[in-house]
């Protein structure tokens, strides 16, 4: 668990004195705090689904290794779990159990796409409304494609003012096009697939390295941050398992006023420059992420084996700094949401043990051992 649950009695001239000597980015006194709250009622599992509407998250499908669910379930800031409708299961018009789906929300509904049962790989869309808790069959993921678009696996997603979007995946190759949804004629559109930009990126000699290629992945993170100055909201997608099994190093902002993507800095000590010397251990695929105010935050996830490893990204100055570790057994496969500006972790797998345990992250707070 916390590893340096002693460090706090230490006289403060000796803590100086390795702060002063820590070449990494923690600052071991002030790098946040995991705290546990209500463990999920529903059945231990990985790669399942979460979206927020108001102060109120909903997670649900995923796998527990025998089991593929098609429940959805709800958390309140009260702490408290209370299971909501099924997707339907039964009829012609029915929606699979999957896991490797990806979900979002756009105003009070919730939409989950694509997925696998392990066999198959799902283009079928879904539509959850809070207000009468039941589900609707809506166009399928890239429905009116040519070629034919294909169901897929592994894909993440985020939505951005009336649309939603998903992006990479595995569909039996790696993926990295983008698709919109418009909800108020139920039609998806392709967008510019990652890496598509208007401008090539900085190369000054010794300087920041940023991303140039797009790699094509699954498994990656997204999340979605507006601008102060700008006011423009932004999406982003990092990390993933591109081809060969290689975890990716490039980061990428998707601007949907000119549907445009940005190389940020990369993910890695690839840089002449001391800002991204302890950049050892972001990379990672199959990890959660989410934001609280001006940064977003990264943790769990595979490199190498099952990482506990947590990362705090400023949109200020596209740099990023180490946190705490998150405090459970490093995980794959897990579900990350905000609410009431409050972060959360739960579920996902660590080879065959399935979790469903619930952590808060606070990133201001101090590292308590004892919650």
């Amino acid at each position: 668990m916390k590893l340096i649950k002693y460090f706090f009695f230490l006289p403060a001239s000796v803590v100086l004195l390795l702060l002063a000597c820590n070449n990494t980015t923690t600052n071991p006194l002030q790098s946040g705090n995991w705290v546990t709250r209500a463990e999920s009622p529903a059945n231990a599992r990985f790669q399942a689904v979460s979206f927020t509407v108001g102060d109120t998250a909903y997670v649900g499908t995923g796998y527990d290794g025998s089991v593929r669910y098609n429940d959805l379930w709800s958390f309140n800031i009260s702490n408290s779990w209370q299971q909501k409708a099924y997707m339907p299961s039964s009829g012609a018009d029915s929606a699979p159990a999957r896991n490797g789906a990806v979900a979002f929300a756009i105003g009070k509904i919730g939409y989950v796409t694509t997925g696998t049962d392990g066999y198959n790989k799902f283009s079928d869309t879904w539509a959850y409304n809070v207000a009468t808790n039941s589900w609707s069959r809506k166009a399928n993921f890239a429905a009116g494609a040519s070629p034919v678009v294909t169901g897929r696996y592994g894909a993440t997603a985020f939505a951005i003012g009336d649309y939603g979007y998903v992006t990479c995946g595995y569909d039996n190759e790696y993926k990295k096009d983008l698709w919109r949804y418009d909800p108020s004629n139920d039609s998806w559109s392709a967008m510019a697939p990652l890496g598509t930009t208007s401008t090539t990126p900085p190369t000054t000699s010794g300087g920041p390295v940023y991303s140039n290629a797009g790699f094509k992945r699954m498994m990656a993170i997204s999340f979605v941050h507006t601008d102060k100055a700008s006011g423009k909201t932004l999406g982003y997608v990092v990390t993933g398992l591109g081809s060969g099994g290689t975890n990716i190093n490039d980061f990428w902002a998707y601007d949907p006023t000119t549907n445009l993507w940005k190389g940020l800095k990369v993910i890695s000590n690839a840089s002449t420059q001391n800002y991204d010397d302890d950049y050892s251990d972001i990379i990672r695929n199959s990890g959660v992420g989410f934001v609280m105010g001006d940064s977003a935050y990264i943790s769990a996830g595979v490199n190498g084996g099952y990482t506990q490893k947590t990362w705090a990204y400023d949109f200020n100055n596209d740099l990023w700094s180490r946190k705490s570790n998150f405090e459970r057994s490093g995980r794959e496969g897990g579900v990350a949401f905000v609410i009431n500006g409050r972060g959360f972790v739960s579920l996902g797998k660590a080879g065959g043990t399935y979790f469903d345990d619930l952590e808060e992250f606070q990133p201001y707070t101090a590292l308590n051992t004892d919650d």
